[in-house]
């Protein structure tokens, strides 16, 4: 069971966006960090464990040409294994910061060259691997970079071009150092996933074909991807073959979040229903399968969710935002 908390103000409602949360724990200092995107505008703000803010700042997306501010689409921190990286994307291209949002180390403008007169040149989907940070545009490519330990030099090494639509999310995973294991899929929004291993060159695994909905939220837990789809369903692969082992339809309306407690296989998934659910994966001894066990719903109501994260490993603490909601709403465990 979980027990509402004590919410996080915000300065404005959070934009009405996929998987628009971004929650980074700092155990050492005992503080959370929570992102929220709104608009031409992104919100950091710390918090003590208690749910007090102690401190807030703003991040604006970088002009570049144009005359209007450009929205921003999503805001992510990566932790790679030597430095943690603010990542944030809008429709003229991607900015890079120290943690705290305080410096940005790294600006790569999207060339809005190959966008037609119909279609919106943006950046959405973001995931570090190894010491490589992966972001998805409105083309379908996932522009791979390289991190150097510290400073700003930081490197386009790689574009990757398997998908035909904009990328909607990407997860990754450590890989643990073994070969041929599937540590990165990318989701786009005709519901396509692909399977890579990471590397100085990424290697295409698998893909999983899509079934008429986009792939909304997407996420990799011990070898098994999770994805969250437009018609409320989530769905277990195995990550290796493209295997579908699990069909859960786990909500009545488009799932707009989806995120892993690592330390313990818990999957939260939110949607446009109002729910918050929470779902154990294990693997069946006898046959190596996935099984699903439902451990919480939470219904949030008469907010449209547009983002939800655990606020630690375990799994014991979560947080959502909503449309036209000034707050992070917080959960934790009895």
């Amino acid at each position: 069971m979980f027990r509402r908390e004590r919410s996080i103000p915000l300065r404005g409602s959070a934009a009405a966006l996929c998987n628009n949360l971004s929650v980074l724990q700092l155990p050492a200092r005992n503080l959370t960090h929570f992102g929220v995107v709104h608009g031409p505008s992104a919100q950091l703000l710390s918090a003590a464990p208690e749910g007090v803010p102690l401190a807030q700042r703003q991040l604006h997306a970088k002009e570049g040409a144009g005359v209007s501010p450009p929205l921003i689409t999503q805001i992510h921190w990566c932790v790679l294994p030597f430095r943690v990286l603010l990542v944030l994307t809008s429709h003229r291209g991607i900015q890079m910061y120290e943690s705290d949002g305080s410096v940005m180390v790294y600006w790569h403008a999207l060339d809005a060259g190959d966008a037609s007169l119909v279609q919106a040149a943006f950046a959405r989907g973001i995931a570090a691997s190894g010491h490589y940070v992966c972001v998805g545009t409105w083309s379908g490519q996932v522009l791979v970079f390289d991190i150097p330990t510290k400073g700003p030099n930081i490197v386009l090494s790689e574009e990757l071009a398997r998908h035909q639509t904009p990328i909607s999310d990407i997860a990754t995973e450590p890989a643990q150092g073994q070969d041929c294991v599937a540590d990165t899929v990318t989701a786009d929004d005709s519901g396509l996933l692909c399977v890579w291993r990471s590397g100085p060159k990424f290697k295409l695994l698998t893909q999983i074909p899509g079934f008429g909905v986009p792939c909304s939220s997407v996420q990799l837990w011990q070898g098994t991807i999770a994805a969250g789809y437009g018609n409320g369903q989530v769905r277990l692969y195995e990550a290796s073959t493209g295997t579908v082992h699990v069909q859960i339809d786990a909500h009545a309306r488009a799932i707009c979040a989806l995120d892993l407690a690592p330390e313990v296989g818990k999957l939260l998934s939110a949607a446009e229903d109002t729910f918050v659910h929470i779902w154990k994966l294990s693997r069946s001894p006898e046959d190596g399968y996935i099984e699903v066990e439902h451990c919480h719903g939470e219904c949030v109501p008469d907010t449209q969710l547009c983002g939800a994260r655990f606020c630690d490993p375990s799994g014991s603490s979560f947080a959502v935002t909503g449309y036209d909601v000034a707050e992070i709403l917080r959960f934790s465990s009895i």
